[in-house]
């Protein structure tokens, strides 16, 4: 019985933010051409949004109950092993017995090789300046997986990028952990990029928005000039070949 290739996002609104889980997907394909492909998004906010615009999405249930008796191998686009990827794991697990085979593939972030090499395509995307913090905003989660964050951090420090800072917008550390060590390592200015498969809304509003409480705005006021790109991880051939890495290593395992 052939198998099918489900990858599960967690989706966006932003329609100019789409083209990172596209070129994912898109990666995925090409490492199992010979699988039939089916998508799944998880936040249920985002599947309302796409269906008041006339797209459907299937949930993670939805698209399982689909393809129920199939062998089916699920490869996430998530970023860590946080609180929604738990979710998925749950959601895998309750409908295990309903498959002839189904297999649940690893997040983008799940060792340290995999910062390692996250960090290395980032540091080929984004070359040091001088002067310049290269300031990377994470999503965060109160779940513990959250330390990847500083672990990154750390990952650059080691390699020699010790102008490249994270924070995140929803966790730990927040931009006021992180600003001292910019000021401190003597960067005048700052490089704005979001730590995300997808450049949406927390990067849109919450990282280059013109809101007073946006991270752009809050390093003007700090006399720190910034610059900002738009552009989700998703984006990069080599963040789309570590996902197809891991997909690769998942289709070798043995049932």
């Amino acid at each position: 019985m052939p198998k099918t290739l489900l990858c599960v996002s967690f989706g966006t609104s932003v329609p100019e933010a789409r083209e990172s889980i596209t070129a994912v997907e898109d990666a995925l394909r090409r490492a199992a051409p010979d699988l039939p492909f089916a998508r799944a998004f998880t936040s249920p906010t985002i599947r309302r949004i796409l269906q008041s615009r006339s797209e459907t999405v299937l949930s993670l249930p939805q698209a399982l109950e689909a393809l129920k008796g199939e062998e089916v191998v699920v490869q996430p686009t998530h970023f860590l092993y946080g609180q929604e990827y738990d979710c998925i794991r749950r959601q895998v697990e309750e409908q295990r017995e309903n498959f002839a085979a189904l297999t649940l593939g690893k997040p983008l972030l799940a060792g340290v090789q995999d910062l390692r090499d996250l960090a290395g395509a980032i540091h080929a995307a984004c070359p040091p300046v001088p002067g310049e913090a290269l300031l990377l905003m994470g999503h965060g989660t109160e779940h513990f997986a959250g330390v990847v964050y500083p672990a990154m951090q750390t990952v650059f420090h080691i390699m020699g990028r010790t102008d490249v800072f994270i924070a995140t917008a929803e966790g730990w550390p927040e931009l006021e952990d992180i600003l001292p060590q910019m000021k401190a390592a003597g960067c005048t200015c700052a490089h704005l990029m979001p730590l995300m498969l997808v450049a949406g809304d927390h990067a849109c509003n919450d990282m280059a928005g013109d809101d007073p409480e946006s991270w752009k705005s809050r390093l003007n006021k700090e006399g720190i000039p910034v610059r900002c790109t738009l552009r989700g991880l998703g984006t990069l051939p080599a963040v789309q070949a570590l996902y197809a890495a891991h997909l690769r290593q998942l289709l070798e395992q043995k049932p």
